[in-house]
């Protein structure tokens, strides 16, 4: 029952059944779908054979056009803000009757049984709807596969419906405009209409998991990758998009558990998903050798572009977006560790694109310096990746992961804490932007000095250096790694104007403290005082 194509005559187990004129394609493998989309001429392949589409007007998610439904069970325990945004649930209601009316009129229909949760006492079967075949794809890559045989018995707990093609009418739908995705904790289902940027499956699968196992399970849910070495000792890599997540965790000399989202138990870090969404802009064999080796079949390529006359893939264009993807299953890295559970973690390394240039390269953390850390969730924009950035823009993130958390900052950064004090864990913060100066004058610290800092962290060499702590933001930076230079290891060093760095690091110092505001009253005397001083 792999693949097949079946009327709503034979489906009678699907919760949502369609006209007899619609062709339903179940399951179908990612070379069937390859080749449906082809000949839809909705994609080509490129030259190592992945499928490169594009996915429309929207190119990233958008944030304030994804809602949650308020009802009884949501009203008092999701965090309102201006990332979970309240959603009538009669619109709801009317909204999902409008999407199946609108799929009802198609030829044909691609439906997915997926679950998430790599540890089968947390998993979570869910059912997919999509009107095109690369949608499906993704949703392949990305989810977690059943054998066939489970498959007869599959019953879904939740169901996704995406429809790119779909519009709602913000005056009668209560959207904010034509495109949306919206959550429905009591319903357990997920619509998502009027775009086709695939990442918004994956983040809308990712939040309903944000509000079940924390509070359901005591399961720390993370945004985070997670690698293994040898002796089975787990390294977690916080941090938000283009700080280095996917990158940093594909380390060929350890098994990667997953890149990007993970559930934390009393006894192990499991990966939620089944494959990897890694970002491609300026991939190079020679600094990302396993990201770019697995651009090839059943890998899905987003709104990237060829060189001309060519189908070979050009990935210094960010023309059409500097968000542009690749998704792939986790069987295209050699290394990728089956299933994917590791145990509890050794090392948590928080990463942060610094584009002021005033944080140091690798720094200790103390406990209550570590729950700042998780609490701001810092990273800094640069000049280009977004309309009118002329300079570096403080990016502050909750929990490295704000618009994907129904639940208070807090109630996150409390279980942290607390696996973190019963495992030992050691944190590090580790900036993968600039030194020297700021974006513009100073230049992107070298991947490899960042490999080498954080192997030496890993195999505890870095335990046996001498510290020093910076004056302004208090953490402590090693004097000396192996195969790094000395003098990178302090960033004061590495400006040739350092009363300009003392200023820089001053002003960022004032952003965090004033970022951090809205979280101190639910937070204890220690983590306040871990705060930057000026």
């Amino acid at each position: 029952m792999s693949s097949n194509t079946i009327r709503k005559s034979e489906i009678k187990f699907f919760q949502t059944t369609f006209p007899l004129t619609t062709q339903v394609h179940y399951q179908y493998s990612p070379e069937e779908l390859v080749e449906q989309t082809i000949l839809r001429q909705q994609g080509v392949l490129n030259d190592t054979g992945a499928l490169c589409i594009h996915t429309g007007a929207f190119t990233g998610r958008s944030p304030q056009d994804k809602f949650i439904v308020r009802d009884t069970l949501t009203a008092n325990t999701v965090n309102w803000n201006n990332f979970n945004i309240p959603f009538e649930e009669k619109h709801f209601i009317r909204l999902k009757e409008k999407m199946l009316d609108y799929l009802s009129t198609k030829k044909e229909l691609w439906i997915r049984d997926a679950y998430v949760c790599a540890d089968e006492q947390y998993r979570l079967n869910i059912r997919v709807i999509n009107e095109n075949p690369w949608s499906n794809l993704f949703c392949y890559n990305m989810f977690l596969r059943p054998d066939d045989s489970s498959l007869n018995a599959f019953v879904p707990e939740w169901e996704i419906i995406q429809a790119p093609e779909f519009k709602a009418d913000p005056k009668t739908d209560g959207t904010r405009q034509s495109n949306f995705a919206v959550i429905s904790f009591t319903h357990k289902t997920i619509l998502i209409g009027g775009t086709g940027y695939t990442g918004e499956m994956k983040k809308g699968v990712f939040t309903v998991l944000n509000y079940l196992l924390p509070v359901q399970k005591n399961v720390l849910s993370m945004h985070c990758s997670a690698n293994m070495g040898s002796i089975n000792d787990v390294a977690v890599f916080f941090g938000l998009s283009g700080t280095g997540k996917t990158t940093l965790s594909t380390d060929p000399c350890r098994k990667l558990i997953g890149d990007d989202e993970h559930g934390w138990t009393n006894h192990s870090v499991f990966n939620f998903e089944g494959g990897c969404y890694a970002k491609i802009i300026d991939l190079s064999k020679e600094k990302e050798p396993e990201i770019f080796a697995a651009v090839r079949d059943a890998a899905l390529v987003e709104n990237a572009r060829f060189y001309e006359g060519s189908n070979q893939l050009d990935y210094t264009d960010g023309s059409i977006t500097e968000n542009t993807r690749v998704s792939y299953p986790l069987s295209h890295i050699n290394h990728a560790l089956v299933p994917s559970i590791g145990g509890l973690p050794k090392h948590i390394f928080f990463l942060t694109c610094d584009a002021y240039g005033v944080l140091p390269p690798i720094s200790k953390l103390t406990p209550a310096q570590a729950m700042y850390q998780f609490i701001s969730g810092y990273t800094a924009k640069v000049a280009g990746t977004e309309t009118g950035v002329k300079e570096p823009k403080a990016t502050f993130s909750a929990c490295f992961g704000a618009p994907f958390l129904p639940l208070h900052p807090g109630f996150y950064a409390n279980l942290l804490g607390e696996k973190i004090k019963n495992a030992d864990v050691k944190v590090w913060l580790i900036n993968t932007g600039w030194i020297g100066g700021p974006y513009g004058v100073g230049q992107r610290i070298q991947l490899k000095y960042t490999r080498n800092m954080i192997q030496a962290a890993l195999n505890g060499e870095l335990e046996q250096e001498e510290y020093e702590t910076h004056p302004v933001f208090g953490i402590r930076m090693p004097k000396r790694c192996s195969n790094v230079p000395v003098n990178i290891l302090h960033p004061r060093y590495t400006w040739s104007d350092r009363k300009a760095y003392d200023e820089t690091a001053r002003n960022l110092a004032g952003l965090f403290i004033e970022n951090f505001q809205k979280y101190a009253d639910g937070v204890t005397p220690e983590i306040r005082m871990a705060a930057p001083k000026i």
